[in-house]
């Protein structure tokens, strides 16, 4: 006779929505942390919001709160509350937080969704920290999220693969100081009028100016220099901003290309986020098919060739006047609102945002499974 069997329903995944951070992207955020947080199926997850303050610090947010923002509509309140201690050595692969100053206080995390930009949060340190964590986390891992940051060390594997990039020089902060005339005096020969002036490693359009006469370079050059070592003076092209969302681990897909049309000189920070006029989306992006699949392709191939997985906005440049085109960058942890162009892109590829959600996830859980069958003992 056999017996009843109660089936047990399968216990749901604790997802840590990780946001906010020590960059100049720390506004922008708290507004991807919102939609992302809201978006996530609780029939399948357990979320949790973990806020990392300006200073650095950890907070879980025991009562999230979304709130309306002037600039960026809405957010994810980041509340200073308790004081967390992040400990992951020997958790059997969870990461766990607890409230020190309230000892029946733990936060337990299976996998880590850092919806978070900029310095300190895309550039592979928190990559770091979570691989020391034997903790699965959405996003690149280490190597990708280093070098889809460094504009001048990607630009040199882009290079390396056949990929055509935008001319370009970098120049560090210690060389400035003693040679700025040469340099200067190089680049204009080398780049012409006009440029674009960049730190090497920000992102949202942090620190850019765009130069148009000889005269602002060094003014240019010396504001980049308040957010980064190196900064990287390139040539200005008249150009189209196509982009195109790859997603993916050992077998990357992209999406349909989007295009960004400024209504500011340049994509800027104000035109991304602060003027709600400041730029339209254009999806699909009005080009012919046979170069909408060539940039697709060199997308994927642009994702691979910098070593990244799990999902990256690619950005193009396309030259108004000759059709040529140019891989700008790879933004790994790019802005995640239900109307930035990395969901959208998806969107109109036929993945929603909740679905697209749950994809990353499953990508996370992947690559890790993958990386704890390496051996990290010698024979």
């Amino acid at each position: 006779m056999m017996k009843n069997s109660v089936s047990k329903k399968p216990s749901k995944i604790n997802i840590g929505v990780l946001y906010g951070g020590r960059s100049g992207e720390h506004d922008v955020s708290l507004c991807s942390a919102a939609s992302a947080f809201s978006a996530l199926d609780r029939n399948k997850y357990n979320v949790t919001a973990i806020g990392i303050a300006r200073d650095g610090r950890w907070y879980v947010q025991e009562k999230p709160e979304i709130v309306p923002d002037k600039d960026f509509g809405r957010k994810l309140a980041l509340k200073k509350s308790g004081v967390w201690l992040v400990n992951h050595f020997e958790q059997k692969n969870k990461l766990h937080l607890y409230n020190i100053k309230n000892k029946n206080k733990e936060v337990v995390v299976d996998v880590v969704f850092p919806v978070i930009h900029g310095t300190f949060c895309e550039d592979g340190t928190l990559q770091g920290l979570l691989e020391l964590a034997m903790v699965p986390y959405v996003g690149a891992d280490v190597i990708g999220s280093a070098v889809g940051m460094d504009k001048d060390v990607a630009k040199r594997l882009l290079k390396d693969a056949g990929i055509p990039v935008v001319p370009s020089v970098t120049v560090s902060k210690q060389n400035w100081k003693e040679n700025s005339r040469m340099i200067m005096k190089e680049a204009l020969a080398k780049l012409g009028l006009p440029l674009f002036v960049k730190p090497v490693c920000a992102g949202s359009s942090v620190g850019v100016k765009k130069v148009k006469q000889q005269g602002e370079l060094a003014k240019a050059m010396n504001f980049a220099f308040q957010f980064d070592t190196r900064v990287m003076i390139e040539k200005a092209i008249d150009c189209r901003e196509i982009e195109c969302a790859v997603l993916g681990n050992e077998k990357p897909a992209g999406s349909v290309l989007g295009e960004i049309i400024p209504n500011h000189e340049f994509y800027s920070y104000e035109a991304k986020y602060i003027d709600p006029n400041g730029a339209a989306l254009k999806i699909p992006a009005e080009i012919s098919k046979a170069q909408s699949e060539k940039i697709r392709k060199f997308a994927v191939e642009g994702y691979m060739a910098l070593g990244c997985t799990s999902m990256a906005r690619v950005d193009f440049f396309l030259d108004r006047k000759t059709g040529k085109f140019y891989l700008n960058e790879i933004n790994t942890l790019p802005g995640f609102t239900s109307i930035s162009m990395y969901p959208k892109l998806w969107e109109a590829t036929g993945l929603n945002y909740s679905d697209l959600l749950d994809k990353l996830i499953a990508l996370a859980l992947d690559r890790h499974e993958k990386k704890l069958e390496i051996k990290t003992e010698g024979i």
